[in-house]
């Protein structure tokens, strides 16, 4: 109930903002007039009946022409003016995050798309739409990948509402608000630096012989070295679920710690696996290729960059 009495007042206003937006930005529904007309709802809910998002994937970083509606070079809410930034290059901001959830279902956002709260999308009062964005909870480290479509929250204490899944993967439903970092992403640099891996990915399944050479003796380097990362080679079996592996190490308890770890921070399933006298940590099962990808650019992110595509089986 606190997380509703935290959430609802503010979505109180975001419903009065967008009918005003309806005329200034172009991109929303336009209602049946009058207070409470262009809604269904009074106020803002939870969805009717519970839901699984915690494999919602996230949004995949895509260059996209500005929107046709939305983008406005200035615009006022409320009496007040916000400027609409030419460029996402560069942006980082730390703020307060809160929701929008069944009241707005299926409503027309800034930009003109529906709204859809189990999909990773969020709301920015000057952010370029679309511009796709990473909300990190800087109170459990989770974080998604999210792109912004409408305008909101119009609240001087809040930086951006997200999607109810968006939210419930970050770990927020509960108090409703979460402190966040707000980082803009560079879709071109994000789709290069993936390709690189697919395509590494690729040639290594495509040898198996080379690759296999290359695992054993990276692991007897780490053996005499101490280093805690061993490479697995991927498998084509593709009837086995996919695991990205961070880490094999000497210690249970090392590898306990790491996977407890990561679990927080991606709010995913990391296993341990024991082969050898090595503990495996592994993140998964992952079941498709955008959530491979996106697990592999948070990981990057994190600083884990020796990552290797496994199957269950391995």
């Amino acid at each position: 109930m606190s997380a509703l009495k935290a959430l609802l007042p503010e979505n109180a206003g975001h419903l009065i903002v967008l009918i005003v937006m309806a005329t200034l930005l172009g991109g929303c529904a336009s209602g049946s007039g009058g207070s409470g007309g262009r809604y269904a709802m009074s106020r803002d809910a939870y969805p009717d009946r519970h839901t699984d998002v915690s494999k919602v994937p996230d949004a995949v970083p895509q260059v996209e022409p500005l929107s046709r509606s939305g983008n406005q070079s200035t615009y006022q809410v409320l009496g007040k003016r916000y400027h609409v930034l030419s460029s996402s290059d560069g942006y980082s901001q730390t703020g307060r995050a809160s929701f929008y959830g069944q009241k707005f279902q299926g409503y027309d956002t800034a930009n003109g798309e529906q709204y859809d709260m189990y999909t990773m999308s969020a709301a920015h009062r000057t952010l370029p739409l679309p511009t796709f964005v990473r909300v990190t909870n800087l109170a459990n480290d989770r974080s998604v990948i999210v792109r912004v479509n409408d305008r909101g929250p119009f609240h001087d204490d809040r930086l951006i509402d997200l999607s109810y899944a968006a939210a419930s993967r970050l770990d927020m439903l509960g108090d409703g608000t979460a402190r966040v970092r707000v980082t803009a992403i560079d879709p071109r640099q994000w789709q290069a630096r993936h390709n690189n891996n697919q395509q590494v990915a690729a040639r290594t399944e495509a040898s198996p012989g080379a690759s296999k050479a290359q695992t054993s003796a990276r692991r007897e380097a780490d053996l005499s070295s101490g280093e805690t990362s061993t490479p697995v080679p991927g498998s084509s079996d593709h009837g086995s679920a996919v695991y990205l592996q961070v880490a094999a190490l000497g210690s249970d308890a090392s590898a306990q710690a790491l996977r407890d770890k990561l679990e927080t921070r991606l709010s995913r399933p990391v296993r341990v696996t024991r082969h050898a006298a090595m503990h495996r940590v592994q993140v998964g099962p992952l079941d498709d290729p955008i959530m491979v990808e996106s697990v592999r650019s948070e990981l990057h992110e994190a600083g884990y960059d020796q990552l290797h595509r496994v199957t269950g089986s391995d």
